[in-house]
C-alpha cells in the first residue's frame, strides 16, 4: 500500500513511518518542517508543508490507498485563547484540506485521529463509541474534527475515525515526561487519581491502523485505547513499580489548575474507554494492560 501521513514528523507519524517501511509499504510524509533528515528510504517521500493552507501537496493525495491524518496542534500546554484557536484550526482546517484534495474516481481508507476527550469528563461511565459526546472544549473540537472527516464519505472514501487515548511509547508520548519525575522520586497520581486514564501502546496503535486499512468492513469511530483501561492512580503505581520507585507524591487538583490552566482539566477529567468497535471485528492486541505496555517502554 501507498500510505499518506499528515503530522508525519510528529511522534506516531514518524513512528508509524518507521512501521509502514519496515512492512514493506511506502510512505508519504507531510510536516511543517523544511525537511526530514531521520528516513532514508526509496519508499519514502517527505513533503514540507503548511497543511491548514490548500496547496500543491495536496496532489499527492491523488496517488495513495489509505490516508492517515494526525496533524495538529499538541494539546499538552497551558492553553490561552489564541492557542485554543490553533488547536481547533490545526485540526479542522488540515482535515477539511485534506477531503477537498481526495480523488473521487479512488476508493481510498482515511484514518482520521480523534480524541477519547470526544466524551468529555464521564466518570466512571465505560464507554463505547456510540455513547454521546461531551460539552467542553475538547470535546466540541472532535465533534467538529470528526464531522470534516466524515465528509470524505461523500467522495466514496472509506472513513475511520481514531479517539486516541494517551499514547504509551518509546522516546515520546506521555511517558517521556512522567519517567523522569518519577525517577527523581517526585511521582504520583493526578488530583485523586480515580480519574481514568484512556491509554494504547503505539505499537497497538501501529498495527490497528494497518489492520482497518486490511479490514473493508471497519469504519466510521473507533475508540484507540487498550481494552484494559486504569485510572490514574492504578498508572502511577504501576509505573512506580516497573520503575523501581515510590509513586507516593500527588499533584492537589488545585495546584494542577493553578499551574496549567484549564489544561489541568485534561489531566483531571475521567473517561472509561473500551475499544468495542475494534474487538468486535477481531483485533488483537499485543499490549492489552497496562503493566506489560509500561514494561516495553521502559525496557527500551
Amino acid at each position: 500500500m501507498k500510505i499518506l501521513i499528515t503530522g508525519g514528523l510528529g511522534f506516531v507519524g514518524s513512528n508509524l513511518s518507521d512501521y509502514l517501511l519496515d512492512k514493506d509499504h511506502s510512505v508519504v510524509a507531510i510536516g511543517r518542517a523544511p525537511s526530514q533528515n531521520r528516513i532514508a528510504a526509496d519508499r519514502y517521500q517527505y513533503i514540507s508543508a503548511d497543511t491548514t493552507q490548500p496547496g500543491d501537496w495536496q496532489a499527492a493525495l491523488n496517488d495513495v490507498d489509505v490516508v492517515v491524518n494526525l496533524a495538529g496542534k499538541s494539546i499538552f500546554k497551558r492553553w490561552s485563547d489564541s492557542y485554543k484557536k490553533q488547536i481547533y484550526d490545526s485540526r479542522i482546517l488540515t482535515t477539511r484540506n485534506v477531503v477537498a484534495g481526495l480523488p473521487a474516481d479512488k476508493e481510498v481508507v482515511l484514518c482520521s485521529a480523534s480524541g477519547a476527550g470526544y466524551y468529555g469528563n464521564r466518570g466512571d461511565d465505560l464507554l463505547k463509541e456510540d455513547d454521546k459526546p461531551g460539552d467542553d472544549f475538547l470535546a466540541s473540537v472532535s465533534i467538529d474534527w470528526e464531522a470534516e472527516a466524515l465528509k470524505a464519505t461523500e467522495k466514496g472514501a472509506r472513513v475511520a475515525v481514531m479517539r486516541f487515548g494517551v499514547i504509551l511509547g518509546k522516546g515520546g508520548g506521555a511517558l517521556a515526561k512522567m519517567i523522569p519525575a518519577f525517577k527523581s522520586f517526585v511521582g504520583g497520581p493526578i488530583g485523586s487519581g480515580s480519574q481514568w486514564f484512556p491509554w494504547m501502546h503505539l505499537t497497538d496503535l501501529m498495527a490497528a491502523i494497518v489492520f482497518i486499512a486490511e479490514q473493508p468492513e471497519v469504519n466510521g469511530p473507533l475508540n484507540f485505547c487498550a481494552p484494559n483501561p486504569v485510572t490514574n492512580r492504578e498508572l502511577a503505581n504501576t509505573l512506580g513499580e516497573v520503575l523501581g520507585r515510590p509513586a507516593f507524591m500527588p499533584a492537589p487538583a488545585f495546584m494542577v489548575r493553578t499551574v496549567l490552566g484549564e489544561f489541568g482539566n485534561v489531566l483531571l477529567d475521567s473517561q472509561r474507554t473500551i475499544p468495542d468497535k475494534l474487538l468486535n471485528h477481531g483485533f488483537e492486541f499485543q499490549y492489552p494492560d497496562i503493566k506489560s505496555a509500561i514494561q516495553a517502554v521502559v525496557a527500551g
